[in-house]
C-alpha cells in the first residue's frame, strides 16, 4: 500500500521532489525520483537522510557505474588494445555517448552527472547503512534493446545515440528538473523509444520490474532491514512502485531472467557471410569465363572493398597506415572470420598514435562534444573501428553489385 508523508513534516529542500512510499512484506519502501544532473535532486537525498531513519540504502546503479561514480578516473586505466579485441568497442562507445549526454546537461551548473547517486552512497555509508545496488548492468540493458528492435529500428537507435552528441542547444536549469519525467537512456533516444514499445520495455520497463525484484531479494536477505530510502530516476518512480506492489514471481528467479542477454539473430550473420561467398562465386565463375574477366572481377572487389575502408578511416581521423590496415584487411574477409577489418585498423591506430595520459584524463569531457571524438586520441580509435566496419560494409554491396553488372 502507498503511504503518503504528512506535507508538514518534510524538510524545504523536498518541496516539489517526487516521493513514494510503499510497504511490501513488512518493509517500507521510501522512493525518491531524481534528475541525474539536478542539484535540488542532491539536497534532497541529503535532506531525507538527514530527516528520516533508513535501515539500507538502494540506488539505481549496476556495479559498473557505480565504480565509474566512485572512481570517475577509471577510464585512465583502460586497455583499449584489449577493448577491441574482445569486441567491447560498441558498448564503451555507447557508454561514453551516454555518460556524455548527462555530462554537458550538468556542466554549466557544476555539477557531476549522477552526483545525488554518490551523495546517497556517501550518506549510507557515513550512517554505516549497507547500500544496495538495484539496476541491471548497462551493458546487458543495451544489448537487450538492441535485440529486441528490427534491423531498420536499429538505425533509429544509433541515430538517438548520434543526437545526443551533436546536439548543440544549452538546456535550462528549469528544462533539467523536467528530466525527472524521463530515465536518462529514455532521454538520449528522444522520441524514438516513445514509439517502440520492444525498446520502452527494455530501456524502462524491464528496469522497473528488475529493481523491484531486487529490491525484494535484499530484503529477503536482510530480515533486520524495515525501512529503505529508494534513490531513482523520476522516470522510473511510477513503475517501480507498481511492481512492488504488485509482483508475485521468486524475486531471485525474476532478477535473474531479467539479467539474460537473447542470443544474437543468426540470419544477419547469415546473410553475410552468404554475400561473401556469393561474391566469391562470381568471381570465380568470371575466371571460367576468361581470365581477363575474372582480374577484372577480383580488382573489382579489393578496389571497393579496400578503398571504402580506407575512406572510413579517413573519415575518422586515423592515421594513413590505420588506412592502409584497413585497405589489405577488408578484401581478406573469408580469411580472416571473428576479426572485423574495423578492429585491425582501430589496433593500427591504437598502435601508431599511442593514446597518451591525458587523452584518458580528458575523455569524457572531451566526448560532450563532437570535435572531441577526432581530436581525443582513444575517441578517434573508436571512431576509427566503427567507420572502417561501415566502409568494409558498403564495399562489400558495391562489389558484388558491380561484378553481377559486368557479367550480365
Amino acid at each position: 500500500m502507498t503511504i503518503p508523508e504528512p506535507a508538514a513534516i518534510l524538510p524545504a529542500a523536498l518541496d516539489g521532489q517526487p516521493t513514494e512510499r510503499i510497504t511490501r512484506d513488512g518493509v517500507q519502501y521510501v522512493l525518491l525520483g531524481t534528475a541525474h544532473v539536478s542539484r535540488a535532486s542532491v539536497e534532497a537525498v541529503q535532506a531525507l537522510l538527514a530527516h528520516e531513519s533508513f535501515d539500507a540504502v538502494a540506488i539505481e546503479l549496476c556495479e559498473s557505474r557505480a565504480a565509474s561514480v566512485r572512481d570517475p578516473e577509471a577510464f585512465k586505466r583502460m586497455d583499449l588494445f584489449q577493448v577491441i579485441r574482445q569486441g567491447k568497442a560498441g558498448m564503451v562507445a555507447a557508454s561514453l555517448v551516454l555518460s556524455s549526454f548527462q555530462r554537458r546537461m550538468a556542466s554549466r551548473y557544476g555539477i557531476e552527472p549522477g552526483a545525488e547517486m554518490k551523495a546517497a552512497m556517501e550518506g549510507g555509508h557515513a550512517r554505516n547503512l549497507p547500500v544496495w545496488l538495484v539496476d541491471r548492468e548497462v551493458g546487458t540493458t543495451l544489448k537487450r534493446a538492441w535485440r529486441s528492435v528490427g534491423f531498420w529500428q536499429r538505425f533509429g537507435l544509433m541515430g538517438g545515440l548520434l543526437a545526443s552528441v551533436f546536439d548543440k542547444d544549452d538546456i535550462a536549469e528549469e528544462d533539467i528538473e523536467n528530466l525527472k519525467q524521463n530515465d536518462i537512456l529514455e532521454s538520449a533516444f528522444s522520441d524514438f523509444a516513445k514509439g517502440s514499445q520492444p525498446l520502452y520495455r527494455a530501456l524502462i520497463g524491464e528496469r522497473d520490474e528488475y529493481m523491484a525484484a531486487r529490491l525484494r531479494e535484499a530484503a529477503m536477505r536482510a530480515p533486520g532491514v524495515q525501512r529503505v530510502l529508494v534513490v531513482i530516476g523520476a522516470g522510473h518512480l511510477k513503475g517501480l512502485v507498481e511492481q512492488l506492489g504488485s509482483q508475485q514471481q521468486d524475486p531471485t528467479t525474476l532478477a535473474d531472467e531479467l539479467a539474460v542477454v537473447p542470443s544474437a539473430a543468426r540470419w544477419p550473420k547469415y546473410l553475410a557471410v552468404g554475400l561473401v561467398l556469393a561474391v566469391f562465386g562470381l568471381i570465380a565463375y568470371a575466371f571460367t569465363r576468361n581470365t581477363a574477366v575474372g582480374f577484372a572481377a577480383l580488382r573489382s572487389w579489393i578496389l571497393f572493398t579496400g578503398c571504402l575502408a580506407a575512406v572510413g578511416a579517413f573519415a575518422a581521423g586515423g592515421h594513413p597506415l590505420s588506412a592502409l590496415a584497413a585497405f589489405i584487411a577488408a578484401p581478406l574477409k573469408p580469411f580472416r572470420p571473428g576479426i572485423p577489418a574495423g578492429g585491425i585498423s582501430a589496433m593500427t591506430e591504437a598502435w601508431v598514435r599511442k593514446p597518451r595520459v591525458g587523452d584518458f584524463e580528458t575523455l569524457a569531457n572531451d566526448v560532450s562534444h563532437w570535435k572531441g571524438w577526432w581530436t581525443n586520441r582513444v575517441a578517434r580509435t573508436l571512431l576509427n573501428f566503427f567507420f572502417v566496419s561501415l566502409g568494409t560494409l558498403a564495399g562489400e554491396y558495391l562489389a558484388g553489385f558491380h561484378i553481377v553488372k559486368s557479367l550480365l
